[in-house]
């Protein structure tokens, strides 16, 4: 029935937009000032963004030929599933599911929350003097509201809400860029600021301080390969997937270096180092007050945008493992008018408000960071075996050194983890170990299920 399937609707400019606005979010607004903290050096810093991006593009080409050869929805669950065995594909679904996209949509709105209030204090201040509710409350209602406010736009349809989302993007990078040119322009920034500084550690501190900047950066630039989610609802996937991910990657890079080289421009390294909330500290040196204010609008903006991107991509995977039988039948529904997975995000609309609600989305994030960078390690060596059986699929530059290059990194980043981190990372692999079994009483559901129905559709 057509209920059952995914409309093909979307052209290179919408699943190009996904991708840019599924990267820039919280990661470059936050992290260059605790990263100059532990490297001490401006160089070292802009050299392990760019490192930092090559990474990112070569898991953006790799997983364009697997999204060329495969363009369904779900993204790592498809490829793992086909490439490997289903229970592959299935873990990574329901990491996904647990907290891989439900976390970072409360996270996104509770970050679009704090900075919103911090531009615009007179609207807290104005529910608490009126006694509705006090400034935690505020924070809380307008992070719930964004959260219901963009599951609604997406609930009704892939078109209106991918025009939404072109907008919203298009927004974002034109003021990134704006606030570039102006900070550039402005003249009040120092050249000098580039060569201050001391260095890292040496011997194995040195390097272990390196690799956890570059997890740190590699969060920031975690998106890259978000339109393989959206693979059903693309037009000519064959072609359209893979520019997506390549162009995507390539602008945000470009972006994510500007910002950064502005960051060191605008402000002393000195007084750079541990600020979080960095960019209202650089414009705010560089413009006054009024800029941090703006700044501040802006990462709000972009949190706002990424937000949307998450709500859009994540009730695609579990729609996926629902007709496949690997998770609540339910799930599985298609909207007869709107044409999406209506049940599939209204679950993940439900799980990122509890989220929201509990304050715990933090420490969640933290325990899943470590579960989520295992899987695509796991598809970007699928690489490898989708040229071997599939001899005639799409093939991308750079084979085999972008995937060698990749897992090679990936897997330093997973051993660095958990040397530095090892209770939040073991946990995380508790949360992959119970999708074991969680794997096997669903597909034995779903057998029972075609038994008592007759049928072999799930």
């Amino acid at each position: 029935m057509a209920e059952d399937n995914l409309q093909r609707k979307l052209g290179l400019f919408p699943a190009t937009n996904i991708v840019i606005a599924n990267m820039i979010g919280a990661g470059i607004f936050t992290t260059s000032g605790l990263l100059l903290a532990g490297l001490n050096n401006p160089l070292l810093m802009l050299a392990l963004w760019v490192i930092g991006g090559i990474i990112a593009l070569c898991g953006a080409l790799s997983y364009g030929e697997l999204g060329a050869a495969m363009p369904g929805a779900g993204g790592e669950y498809l490829f793992l599933s086909k490439l490997y065995h289903p229970i592959f594909g299935f873990l990574s679904g329901w990491v996904s599911f647990m907290v891989g996209f439900s976390a970072p949509i409360a996270a996104s709105a509770m970050g679009f929350s704090e900075y919103f209030c911090r531009a615009l204090p007179v609207i807290p201040g104005w529910f608490e003097s009126s006694g509705i509710m006090d400034p935690a409350a505020t924070k809380t209602f307008l992070s719930v509201s964004v959260i219901l406010i963009f599951t609604f736009i997406h609930y009704r349809g892939i078109k209106s809400g991918a025009l939404v989302q072109n907008i919203l993007t298009i927004l974002k990078v034109a003021l990134i860029v704006f606030l570039l040119l102006a900070g550039f322009l402005s003249g009040n920034g120092d050249i000098g600021n580039f060569s201050s500084g001391g260095g890292v550690s040496s011997g194995f501190a040195g390097w272990k301080t390196i690799g956890l900047s570059l997890m740190w950066i590699m969060f920031a630039y975690s998106g890259w390969n978000a339109s393989t989610y959206l693979g059903a609802e693309i037009k000519n996937p064959s072609k359209i997937l893979p520019r997506s991910l390549i162009l995507g990657t390539g602008i945000v890079i470009f972006l994510y270096l500007g910002i950064n080289v502005l960051y060191l421009y605008g402000i002393n390294p000195q007084e750079m180092k541990g600020v979080i909330s960095v960019g209202g500290l650089v414009m705010g040196k560089l413009f006054g007050q009024s800029a941090d204010t703006l700044f501040s609008l802006l990462i709000a903006f972009a949190l706002f945008s990424s937000l949307s991107a998450f709500i859009i991509i994540g009730p695609r995977v579990y729609y996926s493992m629902a007709k496949d039988g690997l998770f609540f039948k339910s799930v599985a529904k298609i909207h007869p008018k709107f044409q999406v997975p209506s049940n599939s995000i209204i679950l993940q609309c439900l799980i990122a408000i509890i989220l929201a609600l509990s304050g715990t989305f933090e420490q969640v994030l933290t325990y899943m960071g470590f579960a989520l960078g295992i899987f695509p390690i796991l598809t970007v060596m699928g690489v490898i075996k989708l040229r071997k059986d599939n001899p005639a699929a799409i093939r991308m530059a750079g084979y085999p050194y972008t995937q060698i290059l990749y897992v090679t990194t990936g897997v330093l980043i997973l051993v660095l983890s958990f040397l530095e981190r090892p209770a939040e990372s073991s946990i995380a692999l508790l949360v992959v170990a119970v999708g074991v079994p969680a794997y096997y009483i669903f597909k034995k559901r779903g057998n029972n299920s075609q038994i008592l129905t007759g049928s072999d559709e799930i």
